[in-house]
């Protein structure tokens, strides 16, 4: 099967640091890839470089749920109607919306009434905006937030406030959804609700890729573990291979020095 997103030797330099290095990896449709590693390894400036916020200096990422297309070069809103959507390790959302204002943003992007057939209220724009209000209440009820959204989003609980973010994400039609440390924060029973949500996700098909720094959330959701350090990939393979890998411990507990 031709993968859905491959990246391929796509590097990165800020000034004398190489946060990404040659990093290739790529993901079939349906699947769910973690990518682990210790802090500064480079996991979000790959998310950066996979939605369009930085160019890559090298390399190429390219992905196709139909036609498959190169997104270097491409704006953060053209790869969205590609079909990729992402959340953020600092959550952002509009704090004054409300919760269901929040999601209608994101189902703008599959929508086509112009701006004078939403300021004139046409047959066409109206239909839309019942559209965009159904799949949005429906994507609230998906995680249990329908009886809040008339709500001010600042208003929730940060543990929903995560779910929220999620709901906004998948309101844009994503074929890839990228969970920037989707669990930081939450509580356990929080964490347990997020694995339940990310279980119905794959059930769905929704191929996603997340950054994950609890073992105990990324190993039992993931079919596939990527260790990133130093800006590059050190080991790749199931969750069980990963625990085990002596390069991935030694990045993540270091060398032990020799007695003095």
């Amino acid at each position: 099967m031709p993968p859905l997103l491959d990246i391929a030797r796509v590097s990165k330099r800020f000034g004398g640091v190489q946060a990404l290095d040659g990093v290739s990896l790529h993901i079939v449709q349906g699947e769910t890839v973690g990518l682990i590693g210790p802090n500064g390894a480079g996991k979000t400036t790959l998310f950066n470089c996979l939605t369009g916020v930085l160019r890559p200096d090298q390399g190429e990422i390219r992905f196709g749920r139909a036609e498959v297309e190169s997104l270097i070069g491409m704006a953060p809103n053209q790869i969205v109607q590609c079909g990729i959507a992402r959340t953020f390790q600092n959550i952002r959302l509009f704090a004054g919306a409300t919760v269901l204002e929040n999601v209608l943003v994101g189902t703008y992007i599959r929508t086509h009434a112009g701006l004078w057939s939403t300021a004139l209220r046409t047959r066409e724009a109206r239909r839309e905006e019942r559209w965009a209000t159904d799949r949005a209440m429906g994507l609230l009820q998906f995680v249990g937030l329908e009886s809040r959204a008339h709500e001010p989003a600042g208003s929730l609980p940060f543990g929903l406030q995560r779910r929220l973010e999620m709901a906004r994400a998948l309101s844009t039609d994503p074929a890839l959804l990228l969970l920037d440390e989707p669990a930081a924060g939450l509580n356990t029973v929080e964490k347990q609700e997020l694995l339940r949500l990310i279980g119905q996700l794959k059930a769905q098909g929704i191929t996603l890729l997340l950054i994950e720094h609890d073992m105990r959330v990324v190993m039992p959701i993931s079919d596939r573990v990527a260790v990133l350090d130093d800006g590059k990939i050190i080991a790749e393979g199931s969750p069980q291979a990963i625990q085990g890998n002596p390069n991935v411990i030694e990045a993540y507990l270091g060398v032990p020095t020799a007695p003095l």
